[in-house]
């Protein structure tokens, strides 16, 4: 099985502090069911900026929850080696947001 990597840093456009995947400010991954995917947090932009995954747009702001299937987390963002892992199930949503805790 392989495992798609995305480069995750934290930066403030003017507008707010943003996640930027890949160098895109707040880009639109598409993940594949039965693929992995690691989101790699070792920038120490990422420092303070934990991603997660929800299934609402606002993340756990506003009543939404955090999504934790198949999902794992690595170390203290901005740290080496941090990240958050999401192994796509068949029976995952279609839709995903990250979103920072």
């Amino acid at each position: 099985m392989t495992t798609t990597t995305f480069t995750v840093t934290v930066s403030n456009p003017g507008s707010g502090n943003k996640f930027f995947i890949d160098a895109s400010q707040q880009a639109t991954v598409a993940l594949a069911k039965g693929a992995t995917y690691k989101f790699d947090q070792s920038d120490s932009s990422n420092a303070t900026h934990p991603l997660r995954l929800s299934i609402t747009s606002d993340g756990t702001w506003g009543g939404g929850s955090e999504y934790t299937t198949g999902v794992t987390t690595n170390g203290t963002p901005g740290s080496g080696g941090a990240y958050t892992q999401i192994i796509v199930a068949d029976s995952s949503p279609s839709l995903l947001y990250y979103y920072c805790s």
